[in-house]
C-alpha cells in the first residue's frame, strides 16, 4: 500500500522522542508537513535536528508548547491554526502504588493524559469538518482495558481517551472526519527502560530485564517483547491515511496481542 501523505499538515504532541517521533518520521515519510511539538523550544530543536537527520527531505516545523496548559495550547494554535492530521500522542506514565496517588497526581494524569488531547482536538476539529477531511488519532494503551495494579491513574487516563475518540467521533459523523484512537501496548522507548528497572532487578542486562517484565507484569502479551515505536507509528500513518476513510470511531490494536482470558 503506498500512503501518499502530500499536501496534507499534521500535527503529533509530545513528539520530541519516543512513538511521539516515530510517529512524526512516519508522517513525514509518507509526504506530509509535520508539526514537532514539545514543553520547550530546546527539546523541540533537538527533535527536529534528529528527525531532519534521520528523514532528509523531510517537511518538519517546531510547534513548542505544553498543550496539557491554556496557555501553552495557544501558543501551539497561533504557530499552527489548522492541520488536517491530529495525533494526541503527548502523555506521562509510572508506577505508584494505587493507595499512595494523591489527589494532585490524579489531576496531573488526568491534565496530560485526557484534557490536552481534549482541548486541541476541540479547537482543530471545526476546521476539519468545515474542509471536509480531517484525522484525529489518541494514542492510547491496552493499559486502557487491562489495567495494571502498579499504575491505575495512567490506566484510567487511556480509558479516558477510548470514551474521548469515540464521542468525536459521533460529533464529526457524515463529515469525512475520521476520530480513531490507538491500543498501543508495552513500547520500547527511553522511558519505558526506566520504568521496567523500577519492576525488575535494575542489575539485569536489557534484553533479560525486558523478558522478565513482560513474563511477570505484562503475561497477555501474545508477542512477548516489548513493541518497537515504528510500529505503533504504522498504523498511526495509516489511520492518517485516505485509505482509513472508512475506519472511525475504533480502538485499533497495537498491542502485541491479548492472550483472551485477560480481556474483559
Amino acid at each position: 500500500m503506498r500512503i501518499d501523505l502530500a499536501g496534507k499538515t499534521a500535527l503529533v504532541t509530545g513528539s520530541t522522542r519516543g512513538i511521539g517521533a516515530a510517529i512524526a518520521q512516519g508522517l513525514a515519510r509518507a509526504g506530509a508537513r509535520v508539526a514537532v511539538n514539545g514543553r520547550t523550544d530546546e527539546s523541540v530543536d533537538k527533535a527536529l535536528d534528529r528527525l531532519r537527520d534521520a528523514s532528509p527531505g523531510g517537511d518538519f516545523v517546531g510547534v513548542p508548547g505544553d498543550v496539557s496548559t491554556d496557555e501553552g495550547a495557544r501558543a501551539v494554535l497561533e504557530a499552527l491554526p489548522r492541520t488536517d492530521i491530529l495525533c494526541n500522542n503527548l502523555g506521562i506514565f509510572g508506577a505508584q502504588p494505587a493507595l499512595e496517588i494523591t489527589d494532585d497526581e490524579w489531576r496531573r494524569y488526568f491534565e496530560v493524559n485526557v484534557l490536552a488531547a481534549v482541548r486541541l482536538t476541540r479547537a482543530y476539529l471545526p476546521g476539519m469538518t468545515d474542509r471536509g477531511f480531517g484525522r484525529v488519532q489518541y494514542i492510547a494503551s491496552d493499559s486502557a482495558i487491562a489495567v495494571p495494579a502498579e499504575m491505575i491513574h495512567y490506566g484510567v487516563t487511556k480509558t479516558s481517551l477510548l470514551a474521548v475518540a469515540r464521542g468525536f467521533a459521533k460529533t464529526a459523523a457524515g463529515t469525512g472526519v475520521t476520530v480513531n484512537s490507538v491500543l498501543a501496548g508495552p513500547t520500547h522507548t527511553g522511558g519505558v527502560e526506566e520504568f521496567v528497572y523500577q519492576l525488575v532487578d535494575s542489575e539485569l542486562p536489557w534484553e533479560e530485564a525486558q523478558r522478565v517484565f513482560m513474563r511477570e507484569h505484562r503475561p497477555q502479551s501474545l508477542l512477548q517483547r516489548l513493541i518497537e515505536p515504528e510500529e505503533i507509528a504504522n498504523m498511526a500513518v495509516y489511520l492518517g491515511s485516505p485509505q482509513a476513510s472508512a475506519t472511525t470511531g475504533a480502538a485499533v490494536r497495537v498491542d502485541g496481542g491479548y492472550i483472551d482470558s485477560i480481556v474483559p
